[in-house]
């Protein structure tokens, strides 16, 4: 099955050359590992998110014929030592194997909705509603959201760029930039820039706030020195705050297909996130300014 893509054109006065603006529009949540008995899954990671950033709450399982909710579950509190959960609330974390969906169906209509190992796992769907903290935004994946919204926003506001821009929302970045690789493999680029969040930690000298942030290099290699500093530029150009940063245990579509050989130049730009993979919170001026710096750059390239 090929990976599933969006992808917007707009001509550039010059059609020779392109250039690929990219972001992943889902993210895979957990794969079942093993239906059993009495409606419990068990799952297991895909990509960076731990048991313990969803909590005990709704999940929705992705059947392939029907949509399945359950309650991810750890075990009960009241517990002696016993019990393997008196572990996990003094001495170690949960950890997927120690986890498994409570769904309450019998092994005969988890079948019938198409719950097998493999099928994906997600934060219930109630769950994912942005919730506004004054000039911030919360959601689980909203780094999904935002640079979709990032996209459309773009969409709508650039005209008539220097060169011919693809916007791209892509999938199963989480295991290995796949949809960005097809992509990038299918498409001649001069260059890609992709759209992130950016970890908020005590070991970044990232500021939370409005600046969003280029990266300069993260865990996958360098990014393009000519193709950050152009962005940079359209940054001052356009008097917005721009930070710059390195960071490791990170990876986007750009130091991906660069690393693989797929484009010539590649840049991140993004946003500063709490609780990455997580419940994650950035401002809305950040997400914003984003937007004026893609399309000063768009409209300016040389």
């Amino acid at each position: 099955m090929l990976p599933t893509i969006w992808i917007a054109k707009i001509p550039g006065r010059d059609s020779s050359r392109s250039i690929a603006i990219l972001h992943i529009k889902t993210r895979l949540g957990r794969s079942s590992k093993r239906v059993g008995a009495a409606g419990k899954v068990e799952v297991r990671r895909l990509g960076g998110a731990y048991p313990w950033v969803y909590g005990e709450g709704v999940v929705d399982f992705l059947g392939d014929r029907q949509t399945i909710s359950g309650v991810l579950s750890f075990g009960s509190r009241h517990v002696s030592h016993e019990s393997p959960q008196k572990a996990q609330q003094e001495d170690q974390p949960v950890r997927w194997e120690d986890a498994w969906i409570e769904t309450k169906c019998s092994a005969e209509e988890l079948e019938a909705a198409g719950i097998r190992p493999g099928t994906r796992m997600v934060v219930g769907k109630h769950r994912k509603a942005p919730f506004r903290l004054g000039d911030f935004i919360a959601s689980y994946t909203l780094d999904n959201k935002a640079s979709i919204a990032i996209l459309l926003a773009l969409a709508e506001q650039l005209q008539n760029p220097a060169v011919d821009i693809f916007l791209v929302a892509s999938s199963k970045e989480e295991v290995g930039a796949v949809g960005a690789m097809y992509f990038s493999q299918h498409q001649v680029l001069d260059a890609l820039i992709a759209l992130e969040i950016c970890p908020l930690s005590a070991e970044y000298p990232i500021a939370d706030g409005e600046a969003p942030v280029l990266l300069a290099q993260d865990g996958y290699g360098l990014y393009d020195d000519g193709l950050t500093q152009q962005l940079q530029q359209a940054a001052q150009q356009a008097n917005v705050p721009v930070q710059i940063a390195t960071i490791s245990g990170f990876g986007s579509d750009g130091s991906i297909a660069m690393k693989n050989g797929h484009v010539p130049k590649a840049a991140c730009l993004s946003f500063p996130t709490q609780n990455t993979h997580g419940f994650e919170i950035a401002h809305l001026g950040a997400i914003a300014h984003c937007v004026t710096i893609l399309k000063a750059f768009c409209e300016s390239i040389e």
